[in-house]
């Protein structure tokens, strides 16, 4: 973008400054590189993708180990058409099973069943040495809580665009 803006027409564009593309580009190879990192264990040491992982741990942290389809996939950023892909691979494993919400006929509940529960048991050790390996172990404490409030204004800014 650098070398647009210096080649560009004047149309008002604020292009960035070259620190301010420097943070942008390390920010995008770090999330990439990181997410493949996570990705890549988690397939290696649990036999299952990081979007799976997402699905099983919101499933255990909530009431009953049960969410509705739709709150679901909002919590975990997923298109609903997406995570039902993935709930029907997990309902495939016999981690996840599907229930009719009675209080509305159209929608559904996704409940953790106790064989998911001892995979997610199994696989977040590893995940979560991971996450400190490649995150909290090589920030220093300002550092994480810098990375926490960036996060955080990132997810507001994200919120109140859409």
């Amino acid at each position: 973008m650098y070398a647009l803006a210096m080649g560009g027409p004047a149309d008002g564009t604020r292009w960035l400054l070259p620190e301010e593309q420097r943070a942008w580009r390390s920010y995008l190879e770090a999330t990439k590189v990181l997410m493949d990192a996570l990705d890549r264990q988690l397939q290696r040491d649990a036999g299952l993708p990081h979007a799976y992982y997402e699905i099983l741990v919101r499933l255990s942290e909530a009431e009953g180990r049960a969410l509705r389809m739709s709150e679901l996939a909002e919590i975990t950023l997923s298109s609903r058409s997406r995570l039902s892909h993935a709930v029907a691979r997990l309902e495939e494993r016999g981690w996840v099973a599907r229930e009719e919400c009675l209080t509305d006929r159209r929608g559904q509940i996704a409940r953790l069943t106790d064989a998911g529960f001892a995979v997610l048991v199994g696989a977040a050790p590893g995940h979560v040495a991971a996450v400190r390996r490649l995150v909290v172990d090589v920030l220093g404490p300002r550092q994480l809580a810098a990375l926490a409030a960036a996060s955080d204004a990132i997810i507001g800014a994200v919120s109140t665009d859409s």
